[in-house]
């Protein structure tokens, strides 16, 4: 078996069955297989998918295990020598996968390679992502793109070749199997948000190499196999936390310090926009709600359940 296709479900039914569609539908030429993972969603998305896809192999968890801890359920049962993760709102285009498959097979050194993930009208996604660093949580990742394009590069640049980076969007990556038996499977220490970047971190120092391929393009409805909540941000900033703890006990603290100060100061500029507005403004008010459930996680001692 050549790709073992992953792809992890929590009451995302339609969005499920458009991702499993965009695979019998374009032209891949390895052999693969398809392994859904599912937390114990209660929408219907095991039958619906069983019933279109009954060849497909499924997993059924009794509850949300989170995405590394079901994306692990499938790499110890894979036949496949390569992964593909696949989110439920992802769509492959024709030759994604073949373009990432093709790759993999002549760049012996490549453990990971992602594609350029596009927005519904075509326009370019972040599909990148640089290691968290005290340089990205002191300036906002953006103006860093634009200062250092070379050190962070972005969908403000169109690329042609394929691209050396630190890490990749998870929404779509393909992953050697090999490398997987070396550095280990995700660790389970990450609920959601992460995993794939600590991944890319662990075999980056094995001397496993990390690659971007503009030309398998895939489509990807940012944010809704989660959705938008104060509990998406609560558990990125979780992550974020482990991966710094994980990596950089040294300066943790310092670390840990910079993000809530820097959290309350947005906390302050979207009070300012809430009054300035007379809390007309439906965004803003969502937004400066979140920080302060945020900053109530924090005083709670950022519990890990939600």
């Amino acid at each position: 078996m050549d790709i073992s296709i992953i792809i992890v479900n929590w009451n995302t039914r339609e969005l499920l069955l458009e991702c499993l569609a965009s695979i019998f539908e374009t032209a891949i030429k390895a052999t693969f297989e398809v392994w859904l993972v599912d937390n114990a969603s209660t929408d219907g998305s095991v039958e619906s998918a069983k019933k279109k896809y009954p060849d497909i192999n499924i997993i059924v968890n009794e509850k949300n295990l989170g995405f590394a801890a079901a994306n692990n359920l499938a790499f110890k049962r894979m036949n496949g020598r390569y992964a593909l993760l696949l989110n439920t709102d992802a769509t492959l285009t024709n030759g994604a996968v073949n373009a990432l498959y093709d790759f993999m097979e002549v760049n012996n050194k490549a453990g990971v390679a992602c594609g350029q993930l596009l927005n519904t009208d075509g326009s370019r996604q972040n599909s990148i992502a640089n290691y968290p660093s005290l340089l990205s949580l002191l300036f906002n990742e953006t103006v860093l793109r634009i200062l250092f394009p070379d050190k962070y590069p972005s969908k403000r640049k169109e690329y042609i070749a394929p691209l050396e980076v630190d890490s990749c969007i998870g929404a779509c990556m393909i992953v050697r199997k090999k490398a997987m038996d070396e550095v280990g499977i995700f660790d389970e220490g990450y609920f959601f948000f992460l995993e794939e970047t600590d991944w890319a971190y662990r075999m980056k120092q094995a001397g496993w190499k990390i690659y971007f391929i503009p030309k398998a393009r895939i489509f990807h409805a940012q944010g809704k196999s989660i959705g938008k909540s104060a509990n998406k941000k609560i558990m990125f900033y979780r992550s974020r936390y482990y991966f710094f703890k994980k990596w950089y006990k040294s300066i943790y603290f310092i670390i840990c310090t910079t993000v809530f100060l820097r959290l309350l100061a947005n906390t302050f500029l979207t009070l300012l926009g809430v009054l300035l507005t007379i809390g007309l403004n439906t965004k803003i008010k969502k937004r400066f709600n979140i920080y302060i459930q945020l900053i109530l996680w924090h005083f709670s001692g950022c519990p890990s359940n939600l």
